[in-house]
């Protein structure tokens, strides 16, 4: 009897299971046809690079001034030197500060990639929701997503390119 009950449960669930939808889509596939999102990645590297010359600026003039110290080192007086490695000191806590601040988690970079990327990831959320609700879909998984394992997938669930039409462009069969 235990038997019979149990293989109407799994009967009955796996039933379930078949009525249930599913779809893929690849967000770097998608991000790859949005020349929104290309222009955000550029003005995101442009800025990078600005803030990190400025920043090898700073750790090379506090090396000059260690250099500098280090060569003057035997002429100076005890306060001279306590004064120097001071400044030395201070200018590295000042560099490190503003490194903090422009690559730290909470930095400026950090900002200014969530003030560029978020709506633009946000308008493909919509158009993924969109298809869903259209084509009656219960899930949709992210192909490119690293904490989705999906080792196999059939092409015919791949929704990417209706995703990319829904945003308004022209998928490119080329680019995946």
């Amino acid at each position: 009897m235990k038997k019979y009950f149990l293989i109407c449960i799994l009967l009955f669930v796996s039933f379930g299971a078949f009525a249930q939808k599913f779809a893929y889509v690849d967000t770097e596939y998608i991000l790859k046809h949005l020349p929104d999102y290309k222009s955000s990645l550029n003005q995101l590297n442009v800025l990078s690079q600005q803030w990190q010359k400025q920043i090898d600026n700073n750790f090379v003039e506090i090396d000059k001034m260690y250099k500098a110290y280090q060569a003057d080192q035997v002429l100076l007086t005890e306060d001279m030197r306590k004064r120097r490695e001071n400044d030395i000191i201070e200018k590295e806590k000042q560099a490190k500060e503003f490194q903090r601040k422009i690559f730290g988690p909470e930095g400026e970079l950090f900002q200014a990639r969530t003030k560029l990327l978020n709506p633009i990831q946000e308008s493909v959320t919509k158009a993924v929701a969109e298809i869903a609700k259209a084509k009656l879909l219960d899930f949709i998984f992210d192909k490119s997503s690293e904490a989705t394992m999906m080792i196999y997938a059939s092409s015919g669930y791949d929704v990417s390119n209706d995703v990319i039409k829904k945003l308004g462009y022209k998928p490119d069969s080329g680019i995946k």
